[in-house]
């Protein structure tokens, strides 16, 4: 049997730098985050010369508008995660993998292997959505694979000597479903004897992108007061860390319904709405976070952050949570009841049986 493999190739402006990867996504299990590994073939002038030549994974987190910045205030930073020496080669203990193994047989004795570890605590990929006509850099958390030449790693990479390869962080869902998730909400009203009761629970805890949701809502009405709608929806939860204030929301899926309103004192109402989030529904909306995009690939809502503790919180750029929200409409004197519910909104793991056929991109 032949297994086919995917590889992405990109060479440098001077033609003296080729850099090879297998994949441009790297799984993060919360614990632990999948290495990043590749092979870097240096021209034979290059290696006549000694050149130094390294390999950097590049975190990059732009948190404000790049036409807001003025007066030398910049909204980005570049963090060097990683920093290795490729040529001349450091005597460094490396675990090949079986597409370095048969790449370094293919291109001969000028490619070199590396290999980074990630750290855990990094954060996912994830962009903020901009307007179309918006052509600036987008916000959020975005990785970069760099191989450059130059005298130290510290040294001011030269464009024509320079690589600069975009990778994703991603996380997947869990194997196993959380505890199924259900509220129960009361209001009482000022001069108004008894309360209303509105309870509500999703099917599960864990979706995946594109998957639709079953909000099962059950209206108990006590009081004195008319529900004349109920309205549900799905809402993104945005988190930059950075800022004490930086948390904002999005509504990406709503419905409204007043099959069974007006609800009169006294009586109950069970029913069940579907939402289904998706970006083709938000697709022109500026500020909904989505997976950090590469090039000539298409995207999705971002998955819900997975941190192992709020001590770790910090350390992400953006956190990403969502939430069924559920509101019943009372009237101009009634007010509104709302109830709220979070859940986890990943893509599956996918199996390993399936390999991707044989592709060379640059």
């Amino acid at each position: 049997m032949v297994v086919n493999f995917k590889v992405f190739k990109k060479v440098a402006p001077n033609n003296m730098v080729t850099l090879y990867m297998n994949r441009r996504e790297f799984v993060d299990s919360i614990t632990q985050v999948e290495p990043i590994d590749g092979i870097v073939v240096l021209d034979d002038e290059y290696v006549r010369q000694n050149r130094k030549v390294f390999v950097q994974l590049i975190c990059n987190f732009r948190y404000g508008r790049e036409d807001d910045e003025a007066m030398g205030l910049r909204f980005q930073k570049e963090l060097i995660l990683v920093s290795n020496q490729v040529y001349p080669e450091q005597k460094v203990e490396m675990q090949l993998t079986k597409m370095q193994e048969r790449l370094l047989k293919k291109l001969g004795s000028n490619a070199f292997p590396f290999v980074m570890e990630m750290p855990p605590s990094s954060p996912a990929s994830v962009v903020l959505q901009q307007r179309a006509q918006d052509e600036s850099q987008p916000c959020g958390v975005q990785y970069f694979v760099k191989v450059f030449a130059g005298e130290s790693d510290c040294d001011r990479s030269h464009r024509r000597s320079t690589i600069t390869l975009g990778i994703r962080k991603i996380q997947y869902a869990p194997t196993k479903q959380g505890v199924q998730p259900c509220t129960l909400v009361r209001k009482d009203f000022l001069l108004s004897p008894g309360e209303l009761e509105l309870e509500v629970t999703l099917d599960k805890q864990l979706y995946y992108h594109g998957e639709k949701i079953a909000i099962n809502i059950c209206v108990r009405n006590n009081s004195n007061k008319i529900v004349k709608k109920v309205k549900a929806m799905v809402q993104q939860g945005i988190d930059i860390v950075l800022f004490q204030n930086g948390q904002f929301r999005n509504t990406i899926a709503h419905s409204e319904s007043s099959e069974g309103c007006p609800l009169n004192p006294g009586s109950s109402l069970q029913k069940v709405m579907y939402l289904v989030p998706n970006l083709a529904a938000n697709c022109d909306r500026a500020g909904v976070a989505v997976e950090g995009d590469i090039k000539h690939k298409e995207t999705s809502l971002a998955s819900t952050t997975l941190i192992a503790g709020q001590d770790t919180r910090d350390a992400f750029g953006i956190i990403v949570s969502y939430a069924v929200k559920v509101k019943l409409f009372l009237g101009a004197l009634g007010g509104e009841l709302c109830a709220e519910l979070p859940f986890i909104l990943m893509h599956p793991k996918p199996s390993r049986k399936a390999q991707p056929e044989t592709e060379v991109e640059n």
